[in-house]
Order: structure tokens, then C-alpha cells, then sequence
């Protein structure tokens, strides 16, 4: 038989922790390895009785000083540690033994009334077993009467204030469920409410559910968005888990973000961009009309204050938009506006020379 682990060790504690350092030691691999959210994983079930079976044993003040001076041996069935005496027959209880987080329960006379009481009045209230001469508990977790057996994961010590336990399983927050979402490049930017069609994992609705979904202005690509208790139901009445929505923002032609900047671009003419003039420039939030200043040269970027994406932290907070101004050469010039641009750039280059 292989020998067991350390309790200290198996709840991942030093042997000075407290107890509500134990408990919650406890309540997050007993989460963990739970036979119902690992259903067919034998080496779960067996860690689960592991740690059920440390914690029984830690939590107790008496039997963790047992313990701490004698180790496994305080609780060995063969050294008969722990026993305790019965009327109308042998009765054992063990902490620790062979069969991890079970109890057995032996039945030694008296009627079935008072076999039924005892049982059941331990497992859902926690109770001392001691019936008058009917079940009598001995281990922790399966049970004999006469040829029948009756094993349960419900009612141990220790385990009962973990959750609120109820016939075999405790109350636990069902799993979160994931799922992207695309929304428009104006819905982020602006903000709105949209329903979306997801699969429903129940099945229900014909496999798909609509959702209301509320979007913040001023998400981005890869944030996400938690829909609260729109998970997977939770167990024994626990919480159902939350549904978390990846977000994905669309294109907008003519526009890039970068976080909460946008970017854009517009051409002006030659004439403008020399002897400078207005340009009509579109933002987010209607148009604009920049000053061109004389001489521009293609390629100069004009900031437009505040005309960007607002902060999801702050909506008095936006971001900005940087212009790129590209200059239009005109194509297909009159013989009559070739001749003015040839003197154009004669006087131009008669400046340069005389300067």
C-alpha cells in the first residue's frame, strides 16, 4: 500500500497555519478536484478524498494535535486509534483511513426508523450518529447495512460549511463562457445597445439565444465585455458563471485608430496648397474647416483637438485626429493654364536667382 502523503503537504500549508488559512486551503482544491465538475477522472477522485481526508483531520483541534504528535499513526484502524464503543455491538470511527472521504455506516440493531434518522439526520444536519441502536458511522463515506451498501459523497465533517452541501454536492458558481463579438467602428466609438445570437449551450431556443448587449463607447479591439450570470447555471443553487464577450471593431473607410486617435487624410489643390486657403476636413463628429497655411507641403498633418475616440474611464476625455494633407497636381491643363504656370515658375525662378 502506498504511503500516504503528509496532510500539511496535501493541503499545500505550513503545520503553523491557522485554521483560516487551512479552510481556505481547503475549499480551493476540494473546488478543484470535485467529483462533480470532473466526472470519469479517477485520479481527481482520488486527490479530492485525499484532501477531504486532511482537512477532516486538520480542522479538528484535538484530532490535528493527535496528529502533529503521532502523525498517521494516531488513526491507524489496525493501532485502533480513534475507536469508540457502541451499544449492541462493535463501533469504529476513523479519520484518515483507507477509505479517504467516505463514511460507513453499520447498523446494529433497534428498527429501520432509527437507521434512517441516523443517517440521514447526519448527513444534511451534521449530526453525532448516535442513534438509539440504529446506524452508527464508522469512516467516511460509503455504508453498510446487512448485504446493501450505500456510498455518498454528501454530510462529512469538515465539509459541511463549505457551500451549503445538499444530498452529494455543494453549492458552486457555474464556469464562465467565452465568445467574440464584432461591433462597427461608430457603435464603438459612439457606444450602443445591440441583441446578438449566440449558441445556447443548454440547447434550448433551438441551440440559439439573443442577447441585449450594452456597448461602452470607446472599446477597442480586444477588450471584453462581461454579461453577469449569463454563464453556465451554477450547482446546488450556487451562481450561475458569467459570459464574457471578446470584442472585435470593424473598419471605417477612410479612417484608422490608433487607441483613442484616428487618422484620415485630404487632398487639397495645387493653388491651395501654394497661396494657402480652407479645406473641409471630416471628422467623427461632423465636419471642420481647417486653415491651409501658405506653402503646405505634402505630407504636413494637422491635429484636430479632441475630435478622437473618448475614454471608456472618462467621457470627458477624447483622443485626437491627425490629418495627412496630400496635394492634388492637376492633369490635363488647358494650352492657355500651361502658359500661366510656365510663367509662374519662370518669376518663381527669377526670385530664387536674384536672391
Amino acid at each position: 500500500m502506498a504511503q500516504k502523503r503528509d496532510y500539511y503537504e496535501v493541503l499545500g500549508v505550513g503545520r503553523n497555519a491557522d485554521e483560516a488559512q487551512i479552510k481556505k486551503a481547503y475549499r480551493k482544491l476540494a473546488k478543484k478536484y470535485h467529483p462533480d465538475t470532473n466526472a470519469g477522472n479517477a485520479d481527481a477522485e482520488q486527490k479530492f478524498k485525499e484532501v477531504t481526508e486532511a482537512y477532516t483531520v486538520l480542522s479538528d483541534k484535538e484530532k490535528r494535535k493527535l496528529y502533529d504528535q503521532f502523525g498517521h499513526a494516531a488513526f491507524d484502524q489496525s493501532a485502533g486509534a480513534g475507536a469508540q464503543g457502541g451499544p449492541g455491538g462493535a463501533y469504529r470511527q476513523y479519520y484518515g483511513g483507507p477509505q479517504g472521504g467516505y463514511r460507513e455506516y453499520h447498523f446494529e440493531g433497534g428498527n429501520m426508523d432509527d437507521m434512517f434518522r441516523d443517517l440521514f439526520g447526519d448527513m444534511f444536519h451534521h449530526g453525532n450518529g448516535a442513534g438509539s441502536g440504529g446506524a452508527r458511522r464508522a469512516g467516511a463515506g460509503g455504508g453498510t447495512y446487512g448485504s446493501g451498501t450505500y456510498s455518498s459523497f454528501g454530510g462529512f465533517d469538515g465539509f459541511g460549511d463549505f457551500g451549503g452541501f445538499s444530498g452529494g454536492g455543494y453549492s458552486m458558481k457555474g464556469n464562465d463562457l467565452h465568445a467574440d463579438v464584432a461591433v462597427g467602428f461608430d457603435e464603438a466609438a459612439f457606444g450602443c445597445d445591440k441583441v446578438i445570437r449566440l449558441q445556447n449551450p443548454s440547447g434550448a431556443n433551438g441551440g440559439v439565444q439573443s442577447l441585449q448587449v450594452h456597448i461602452p463607447a470607446g472599446i477597442d479591439t480586444g477588450k471584453t465585455i462581461r454579461l453577469k450570470g449569463k454563464g453556465m447555471p451554477g450547482t446546488n443553487g450556487g451562481e450561475a458563471g458569467d459570459l464574457l464577450l471578446k470584442v472585435t471593431v470593424g473598419e471605417k473607410a477612410g479612417y484608422e485608430r490608433k487607441g483613442m486617435d484616428v487618422y484620415t487624410t485630404i487632398r487639397i489643390p495645387y493653388s491651395t496648397a501654394v497661396l494657402g486657403g480652407e479645406a473641409v476636413v471630416s471628422t467623427l463628429y461632423g465636419n471642420v474647416v481647417c486653415t491651409i497655411r501658405e506653402g503646405t507641403q505634402s505630407g504636413t498633418k494637422i491635429r484636430l483637438k479632441g475630435k478622437g475616440i473618448v475614454s471608456m474611464k472618462n467621457p470627458s476625455v477624447h483622443g485626437d485626429q491627425y490629418v495627412t494633407v496630400q496635394i492634388d497636381v492637376p492633369q490635363h491643363l488647358s494650352e492657355a493654364a500651361k502658359r500661366k504656370l510656365r510663367e509662374f515658375d519662370a518669376v518663381a525662378a527669377g526670385k530664387v536667382r536674384s536672391a
